[in-house]
């Protein structure tokens, strides 16, 4: 296992962390319950493979993984490790709220403290409303009080708003989404960077695209694997482009059978950052532009377009299209579609006003493109 250090905090960590939203659950039981003695047995064959972070946070599981890695923790392994969990931002309505779910997390985790404590899925919205509830005065309390070591954030919107929520504040960590079709993303490479040029620690969520990028691959994108001198998986070449990169401290994985396990400590044996040649990297950013041609709209989601006066869901619409043609999936889209169809928030809906299409930064003929998609996917 390979390790790196958190510049500001001073901790190492290993560069696999173990994420702890998809664990395996029993099959054909109601509500996907944790299977807990398989969940436990995969955290504790992590640890003692060499993954000293661990992952969670308040609404994983139903609110229940924070209790299966309070479990797995016990046994000496909490001290093995640096946990990291999150607030969830959208509970708290008031400052005291910060607290008693801190207080919570901490029960339902079996410890005294944590060591990341994250604000969770910030997005500019949500960040101006904690930082208008004196948020950075909870975090410096909780770190007095010993309840929390290291304060930091995730996140999900688009660059500028990662490099406003960068700069107001002495964060030991920022966990964003990236994987190669993110470079241009939500924070960005070029913001990943900036935050890390200022002593913030970075951790990677959705390495694989929620899994997409290890499940079915469209032609085109294995034949471009396929010509690579060294064949790797494409699960391996996924990770290997985010551990070559220095600013990246812990990729998390959030792997859900022993098997997945197993294969990802195989890959992060040679996780070091410069890893990749020039050819393996433009080999990358084919495979980028391979994905990204199979886009049908482009759309940003921006939700400029929105609310549309006839309630059709346009950025919805968009977004799912892309995802599910991105990744050869079009079925998926289809029964997609016909549900919002039926709940009245398809494209048969849209009278054709064109009040989205002057509002669109992207100057799409939203009309025709959402009159194509209905006849097409329609049934």
């Amino acid at each position: 296992m390979q390790y790196r250090k958190f510049e500001r905090s001073g901790v190492k960590a290993s560069v696999l962390g173990f994420g702890c939203m998809r664990l395996p659950v029993q099959a054909g039981v109601e509500g996907d319950p944790i299977d807990r003695p398989e969940a436990i047995r995969m955290i504790r064959k992590a640890i003692d493979s060499g993954v000293t972070y661990v992952d969670t946070a308040y609404g994983y599981h139903n609110g229940d993984s924070e209790n299966l890695v309070g479990e797995a923790l016990q046994d000496g392994y909490r001290e093995r490790v640096l946990l990291a969990t999150k607030l969830p931002v959208w509970k708290v309505e008031k400052y005291e709220d910060m607290e008693r779910l801190l207080d919570e997390q901490l029960s339902k985790l079996k410890t005294d403290h944590v060591d990341f404590y994250l604000l969770h899925a910030l997005d500019k919205a949500r960040f101006h409303q904690m930082r208008d509830l004196n948020v950075f005065k909870f975090l410096d309390d909780m770190v007095a009080k010993g309840k929390i070591k290291y304060p930091a954030f995730s996140f999900h919107d688009n660059a500028e708003a990662f490099r406003e929520i960068v700069d107001s504040y002495p964060w030991h960590m920022a966990q964003i989404q990236m994987n190669v079709l993110d470079e241009f993303n939500q924070a960005t490479l070029e913001g990943m960077k900036y935050a890390a040029s200022k002593g913030i620690g970075i951790v990677i969520m959705e390495p694989l695209r929620g899994g997409a990028l290890a499940a079915k691959l469209p032609e085109e994108i294995r034949a471009l694997y396929e010509k690579a001198p060294v064949k790797r998986s494409a699960v391996e070449w996924a990770f290997r482009w985010l551990y070559d990169q220095p600013e990246i401290m812990t990729i998390l994985s959030g792997m859900s059978s022993m098997e997945q396990l197993e294969d990802n400590l195989k890959i992060f044996e040679g996780a070091l950052p410069g890893a990749m040649t020039a050819e393996e990297k433009e080999l990358m950013t084919q495979v980028r532009l391979a994905y990204e041609s199979r886009v049908r709209v482009g759309c940003t989601g921006c939700e400029y377009c929105m609310p549309c006066p006839a309630g059709v869901q346009i950025p919805k619409i968009f977004r799912n299209l892309d995802s599910n043609a991105m990744f050869d999936t079009l079925d998926k889209f289809g029964g997609f579609y016909n549900k919002l169809v039926a709940e009245g928030h398809g494209a048969d809906q849209c009278v054709k006003c064109g009040a989205c299409e002057s509002a669109c930064p992207q100057h799409f003929d939203i009309r025709d493109k959402l009159e194509s998609i209905h006849k097409e996917f329609a049934q």
